[in-house]
């Protein structure tokens, strides 16, 4: 597409249109099973002819303006559905799938405020609602329209409508890792220059492939995996994040297969595939075509970085293709990005500097320090400044503040939330100069590169000095073998005379004889030696009990709350009885054959897995039981799946465990003789549609997963793509 086409289009539908004219034959989108192999593809025509069909029909049951609440699984029917809605002229609302066993209070508030018309999914989901979700009523009362279902010759009847640029295309909603879900009102002028400002960024062209296993109802993969292709013209390959986090090698062939140019996604996602990818499977891949490897949305570690160049630089990967980046949801997608030309910038930043929020830059040996990545240079079109909160005054280069975004990509609103829109998109500097939208995020500004250095609202504040939960939380991730990796949360409590900091870690599944003296006595020696504080108080908690948003952020103010409540299930408790007499420690500084089975065998082997995970003794898993009662997570049930591939070596369906009632009917399939690999694919790729996949993640293992969906992966409180 020519600058002038660009520069004429109202919506990305317009830019569909042009792309179904210009290259119509040509795939725009592939999804593929957790075994590689395509299961779908639709040109850019066929998009536009689903698209248009279902338009056509929101057309006859809704007016402009109107909201359609998006439930999908992993596929490409939500990608035809959600362009349905901006031909219609209809606000999409994309939403992860619901889980069908416990209520989800983040969907309900959505569907309080959005207050959609119509619920748009697929077939199997929409005949399976009411049994799959009845502990969402307000999801179930309201009105299903399977989109499937639509014939494409039904896209004669849609008549065109006018649709002005600052008119709202879609809603996003944050997890509110501080609050509750708020809807960013994205509008179609929005879209298009954040498309341009990316692409620019990226340096797309239509000749690059693109891979993305993010989820689709979430900015990172709705923007960056969607509508970035249809902008660009490129073809994207889509996976499940399931798929990807069964088996993280799946992404890396994806790319090396499909020569695809463009991919990425969090930091942790590359330290998986550090973690968990053998060498075996590293032989035949080859990532010499992969130019943009962005990362984003929590944390870039710079070892992170480091261990994945050096693994996969036997198969042409270039450290100068990781592509750190920062943005969030209120604009649009991405602010910030670093500079293709060369490898992602570092600075080694003295840790007493920091406290006073000043960047001092130390030499890399400096035991004292923190190595932080810079998320790259302001975009064209965008006006990005650190602002000192208490006067509203920049802040020059080197000192800390909050970072504050003014530009065409930026949102305008809340959906129907004026007092949080004023607070949040109309800020103005001490100058006049505005309106800003204030992030809510601390950085500053080093030649030019922006550095995020955390989150406004979570500093912890002690004797006057500031402390970022994310370092202390980093520091305990693998101090012990009982805890559980990314699920911890620390935080300050008012007391009689002083602010105190108060740890809850989680232990993990399954863990038995706990030392718990050892644990709180390395809590504490942490804590004091690396950033010489003192603790109020320690909380063990059971698995299962740190608030986190759907996307397995820590809510650490819904943690402090908990606490003060007396909420948490506890393990074990410490606390400090006398604060002010306590003085800080002294620093100290492969793959298996396929083999067959019997049904008893594999009922012992579940028996003993199954127990070991739940914490129930083996007694009481019976055979009979039905999985659900059991209390065993999705991500257990992934884990476990995955755990059976290696123990059988044949390929199993990421939630195989719910296509089956109970241990006795699974096991009694598992012994049957090999199955057709693309039965099992077709399989894989329909309970994706039915289970509930997990989101919260450990950056060391799997089983850090818990039971929320993981098509939310990608998301915080304001959907930063990088915040650390």
């Amino acid at each position: 597409m020519n600058n002038h086409n660009k520069t004429h289009s109202r919506t990305i539908a317009d830019v569909l249109t042009y792309r179904s004219y210009l290259a119509g034959d040509k795939v725009a989108f592939s999804f593929i099973c957790g075994d590689g192999e395509k299961q779908a593809t639709l040109t850019f025509s066929e998009l536009r002819s689903r698209a248009m069909a279902i338009a056509a029909e929101l057309q006859l049951r809704m007016s402009v303006g109107e909201r359609a609440l998006l439930v999908y699984p992993p596929g490409l029917d939500f990608i035809t559905a959600f362009f349905g809605c901006i031909y219609a002229g209809i606000l999409a609302v994309p939403v992860t799938m619901p889980n069908r066993k416990r209520t989800t209070t983040a969907l309900a508030s959505i569907i309080d405020s959005c207050r959609p018309s119509l619920v748009l999914s697929t077939s199997d989901n929409c005949l399976q609602a009411k049994v799959f979700y009845a502990n969402q009523p307000s999801l179930i009362a309201r009105e299903w329209l399977a989109t499937d279902r639509i014939d494409d010759a039904h896209g004669e009847e849609w008549r065109p409508r006018h649709i002005a640029d600052q008119q709202a295309a879609f809603l996003q909603y944050t997890s509110g890792s501080t609050s509750h879900p708020k809807g960013v009102v994205i509008t179609h002028k929005n879209l298009l220059s954040n498309a341009a400002v990316i692409q620019q960024a990226f340096g797309n062209t239509d000749e690059m492939a693109a891979v993305f296993w993010l989820p689709l109802h979430h900015d990172m993969g709705l923007i960056g995996g969607v509508l970035q292709p249809i902008y660009t013209g490129c073809s994207c390959t889509l996976m499940a994040p399931a798929a990807f986090l069964q088996r993280p090698a799946l992404w890396l062939e994806t790319i090396s297969k499909t020569g695809a140019a463009v991919s990425g996604g969090p930091n942790f996602a590359y330290e998986l595939c550090v973690q968990k990818i053998q060498s075996e499977e590293i032989r035949d891949l080859n990532l010499s075509r992969w130019q943009v490897a962005f990362t984003g949305a929590e944390r870039i570690r710079a070892e992170t970085i480091r261990q994945f160049a050096e693994k996969f630089a036997p198969c042409g990967f270039q450290t100068k293709a990781i592509f750190p980046c920062y943005g969030l949801a209120e604009a649009t997608l991405m602010a910030t990005g670093g500079a293709r030309s060369g490898e992602p910038l570092m600075l080694d930043l003295n840790l007493e500097a920091l406290a006073h929020h000043q960047a001092v830059v130390v030499s890399s040996d400096d035991t004292a320090s923190r190595t932080l990545v810079g998320c790259g240079q302001v975009l064209p079109g965008q006006d990005l400044v650190i602002v000192e909160t208490q006067n509203r005054e920049p802040c020059p280069d080197g000192k800390i503040g909050e970072i504050w975004i003014m530009g065409p990509s930026v949102s305008g609103s809340y959906f129907e939330q004026p007092e949080m829109t004023e607070r949040t998109f109309r800020a103005f500097l001490s100058t006049g100069e505005g309106p800003y939208l204030r992030t809510g995020d601390l950085g500053f500004i080093k030649n030019g590169e922006l550095f995020v250095t955390g989150r406004l609202k979570d500093l912890i504040i002690i004797r006057g000095r500031n402390y970022y939960p994310e370092d202390l939380e980093q520091s305990l991730s693998h101090a012990d073998a009982a805890f559980r990796p990314g699920f911890c949360a620390a935080f300050s409590i008012d007391t009689e005379d002083r602010e105190q900091l108060v740890v809850v870690q989680e232990v993990q599944p399954g863990r038995r004889n706990l030392d718990v003296e050892a644990a709180f006595e390395t809590i504490r020696r942490i804590i004091s030696t690396e950033h010489g504080l003192e603790l109020f108080a320690i909380v063990l908690v059971k698995p299962g009990q740190m608030p986190k948003t759907s996307s397995g952020k820590t809510m650490r103010a819904a943690c402090r709350s908990q606490y003060a409540s007396g909420g948490f299930k506890v393990i074990a408790e410490w606390k400090f009885t006398n604060p002010s007499s306590f003085k800080p420690l002294p620093v100290t500084l492969g793959h298996t054959k396929a083999r067959k089975i019997t049904a008893d065998e594999a009922e012992i082997w579940l028996i003993n897995r199954i127990s070991e995970r739940t914490e129930l003794p083996s007694g009481d898993v019976q055979v009979t039981t039905p999985f659900l009662m059991l209390g065993l997570g999705s991500m257990e049930a992934v884990e476990l799946a995955a755990e059976l591939e290696t123990w059988l070596g044949r390929r199993m369906s990421p939630t195989m465990i719910y296509n089956h009632p109970n241990i006795g009917a699974l096991a009694k399939w598992l012994s049957q003789p090999l199955h057709d690999e693309k039965s099992d694919s077709a399989l894989i790729a329909n309970t994706l549609s039915l289970e509930m996949l997990p989101t919260e993640f450990s950056l060391e293992d799997i089983e850090g997963m818990t039971d929320t969906d993981i098509e939310n992966l990608i998301h915080n409180e304001t959907v930063e793509l990088q915040s650390v």
